[in-house]
């Protein structure tokens, strides 16, 4: 096991900790305070992408992604506990068994085992295919167990859309040429020590690749209930 790897899992382990509990106190609102918070950082590492490739495609591509942020938040800021439950389940959810799954079983099934080679070398097909079906299925377990479909169907997306989510930030990071979304923001010692609360010191991301997915779920999901 290496040291990338343990640092991910405390790291994560110690985020979903204190995400639960700001959940379940005072309404929630200590939650929905971080997550504005988590997402203001992430957009001022997307801002620091610019001292990059700064071409007007790459700057509409940033954009997009500070307003998937936006709209994320609001989404965040108006769901209630019982169904962001759906969104934990599907969006972290998905990463973590794509990642689980990617690792263990990656190129075992599948010879050629990179579907998206170009925007994301790492990713593997039994890890996108596993980590999807996990996903959909916690999501669809939930529901059956105290949801309600007609109305709680939307959230099986949360799986899918994680990973275009995490699609669309490594295909942006790859515009900009970087590596991960602190790579430029963490030379400066103020943002280094912010950084190590998701463990960003440790070369894999800062916080807009703990959140990009979820930011973007949250963003569909809120176009596709005020459109239903």
């Amino acid at each position: 096991m290496d040291k990338n790897f343990k640092v991910r899992v405390s790291v994560g382990l110690a985020m979903f900790i204190v995400a639960l509990i700001a959940l379940y106190t005072f309404d929630g609102v200590p939650f929905k305070i971080i997550f504005a918070l988590f997402a203001f950082v992430s957009a001022i590492e997307l801002f620091s992408f610019f001292k990059r490739k700064s071409t007007f495609f790459n700057m509409i591509l940033a954009v997009l992604e500070i307003l998937f942020l936006i709209w994320g938040t609001i989404y965040v800021a108006h769901i209630n506990t019982d169904h962001f439950w759906y969104i934990i389940l599907g969006v972290p959810g998905y990463d973590i068994f794509a990642y689980l799954f990617g690792k263990a079983f990656g190129g075992k099934i599948f010879k050629k085992s990179r579907p998206f080679p170009h925007i994301s070398k790492n990713k593997t097909w039994e890890g996108t295919i596993l980590g999807l079906i996990m996903a959909i299925g916690l999501v669809a377990i939930k529901i059956s167990v105290g949801g309600d479909f007609a109305t709680d169907w939307i959230y099986l997306l949360c799986g899918p859309l994680a990973l275009i989510g995490d699609l669309y930030e490594s295909f942006l990071k790859r515009r900009f040429n970087v590596k991960d979304s602190n790579e430029i923001l963490i030379k400066n010692k103020f943002f280094e020590k912010l950084e190590l609360i998701v463990g960003g010191s440790e070369g894999h991301g800062g916080f807009l690749d703990r959140i990009d997915s979820t930011a973007f779920a949250c963003t569909i999901l809120l176009i596709v209930s005020s459109l239903l």
